[in-house]
């Protein structure tokens, strides 16, 4: 994941964050734990403050479009961002 592109970086105050849309090349799909290292690295915001809202590519293509909304603090993002539901795992007993 070498290469990145912005094409798109929309600053939003009503919500304290930036929507953006970029382009990288990479070998195989990121993960995105990956993408938001990427993005928080590129944009110098924490990880806890990015949320990515999609990692998408073509087939057979090397490059990948994420769509992610950068915000200015974790605190900004737990106040926005909808909570994601946990899994619960039921025990089985025998």
């Amino acid at each position: 994941m070498t290469n990145v592109k912005i094409l798109q970086e929309i600053e939003n105050p009503l919500f304290k964050r930036k929507e953006i849309k970029i382009i990288i090349d990479s070998v195989s799909t990121p993960t995105i734990e990956d993408s938001k290292k990427l993005v928080s690295e590129k944009f110098s915001k924490p990880i806890e403050a990015i949320a990515i809202k999609s990692v998408k590519g073509k087939f057979g293509r090397k490059t990948f479009k994420i769509e992610a909304n950068v915000y200015n603090s974790a605190k900004d993002k737990d106040k926005t961002e909808p909570k994601q539901k946990v899994k619960n795992e039921k025990v089985q007993t025998q």
